[in-house]
């Protein structure tokens, strides 16, 4: 099944990315706060099922369903690893570094996606772009480098290369679906990669597993409205904001609204955790975002 649709406008594409980003800044410290009650296998799948909740009578609504051959659910779940990754790496990150750390390392995330869209698509030269990449990576390792920070978690340099990882998952996935937009809707390939992933992870749920041991009882409101948070607004809002944005001005040209994702993690962070902001996650921030930023001008 092929849905026709005509491309966003840049204006829409950006107000979409501009939406993604901050939610997903927000996002890191409500999975942090799932992480209570929750383990990491857990929060991904209740996370995945609330979402489909929405995302699948969403697409029945709009575009009145419709069926796919065997390429396509191929297709599917090659991509259905990507957000597999993506959501795993983070959460069992999170166990060891602190929310606003790993919101900083998660701005990193439209240079690792302009890194490998060069190498991959070859649609920029890596020439054009790799200082760019290089100061980000740096400050990655500012961010994952620290130790003894209160808030930064047991391990950060553990912690921050799980969520680098989880960077590198989703870069594939976003280089993936930009092909497969080509063909299918946002709504269409966020449902149906989201559905993939789960396929894969459910039966994860019997080597990792926390709350379904100590009882529903266990969960406080706070968690429940984590979970709540990270399904409606990270998953079922974020992922398909994310691609409609995509699909409008491309991966390379998305990558800089990455920027408000460390700005807003490290606000809901320090409000919220009550993390410390200091000189070294500023530190990070200036060199994450200056790349990116060298990244986006050569592009």
């Amino acid at each position: 099944m092929i849905i026709r649709h005509s491309k966003p406008s840049v204006a829409s594409a950006y107000g979409a990315l501009t939406t993604a980003a901050m939610v997903w800044g927000g996002s890191v410290v409500a999975q942090k706060v799932a992480l209570g009650p929750f383990s990491p296998v857990e929060t991904s799948v209740f996370r995945g099922l609330g979402a489909l909740a929405i995302l699948v009578p969403l697409w029945i609504w709009k575009e009145g369903g419709g069926r796919f051959s065997k390429y396509d659910w191929g297709m599917f779940g090659v991509l259905g690893l990507g957000v597999l990754g993506n959501h795993l790496l983070i959460l069992f990150g999170l166990q060891f570094i602190g929310a606003g750390a790993a919101g900083v390392i998660i701005g990193a995330s439209p240079a690792i996606t302009a890194f490998l869209s060069s190498l991959i698509l070859k649609d920029i030269p890596l020439r054009l772009i790799w200082l760019g990449c290089l100061v980000s990576f740096v400050g990655v390792a500012v961010m994952t480098g620290q130790s003894g920070i209160q808030g930064a978690g047991s391990d950060p340099m553990l912690g921050g290369a799980l969520v680098l990882s989880g960077l590198v998952s989703w870069a594939l996935y976003t280089i993936g679906c930009r092909r497969t937009m080509d063909r299918f809707s946002p709504l269409t390939v966020t449902w149906t990669t989201l559905m993939m992933s789960l396929l894969v992870e459910i039966p994860l749920l019997g080597w990792n597993h926390k709350m379904l041991v100590a009882g529903v009882e266990t969960v406080s409101l706070s968690g429940w409205v984590a979970l709540m948070y990270v399904m409606v607004f990270a998953t079922a809002l974020g992922q398909q904001a994310w691609l409609y944005g995509v699909d409008g001005v491309g991966p390379s040209r998305s990558g800089i609204f990455g920027n408000l994702v460390p700005v807003s993690a490290l606000v809901f962070s320090f409000v919220i955790l009550g993390e410390p902001v200091g000189v070294r996650e500023i530190s990070g921030v200036g060199l994450i975002v200056l790349g990116v930023w060298l990244v986006n001008q050569r592009a």
